[in-house]
């Protein structure tokens, strides 16, 4: 029984999925089992079933008998038949898509220098190292903060860390080593 000129909203007679009264199911049948329907899943139909009746596309009588269908319904398929032809319904419209304001985006934090880090690090080992690491402390700084202003990577504290360290120990060793060349002088 085909109804080429009726229209969902005009009724007369033709039996909706909703309306139960023996209207042949697509999800009945055919040997595969249909999702199982969530409470979730009830809700959200009751929730496109509001929001189509508080617009004014279903009259209350045709509204309280789909959510009583909803809240009756086993499977997804059910679900997706009572509030197929209302917005939001199975399938979600495209929202228009609005721009994130610039003070929650996140801004990305560049890459720390490998030479800075390495600078850093030597200069923290020149205790330790008794200043053997003072002069590759001070060679990789300068490398790190040459790269650091051309590419706009972050280090740059790391990269003077590194060099102050590295200047202290290389300054220490210098006057360490002239006092020991005067006193030799002065003994000899």
């Amino acid at each position: 029984m085909t109804h080429p000129s009726w229209q969902p909203w005009q009724g007369n007679g033709v039996p909706q999925p909703w309306q139960g009264s023996g209207v042949p199911q697509p999800w009945a049948g055919a040997g595969a089992p249909a999702m199982l329907a969530s409470h979730a899943d009830r809700e959200r139909a009751v929730d496109v079933l509001k929001a189509g009746y508080g617009e004014g596309r279903l009259a209350h009588p045709e509204f309280e008998r789909r959510v009583a269908r909803a809240y009756a319904a086993r499977t997804v398929g059910e679900l997706a038949l009572l509030v197929a032809d209302l917005p939001q319904g199975p399938m979600a419209q495209p929202a228009a898509v609005m721009p994130v304001p610039a003070a929650f985006v996140p801004v990305p934090r560049p890459q720390a220098n490998g030479k800075a880090v390495g600078s850093a690090v030597c200069g923290v080992l020149c205790l330790a190292s008794f200043g053997l690491t003072g002069v590759p402390a001070v060679v990789l700084g300068h490398a790190a903060r040459a790269e650091i202003r051309r590419t706009g990577e972050s280090g740059d504290g790391l990269a003077l860390t590194g060099l102050v360290l590295g200047w202290l120990s290389t300054g220490c060793w210098a006057v360490l080593l002239t006092l020991m060349v005067v006193a030799a002088a002065v003994s000899g």
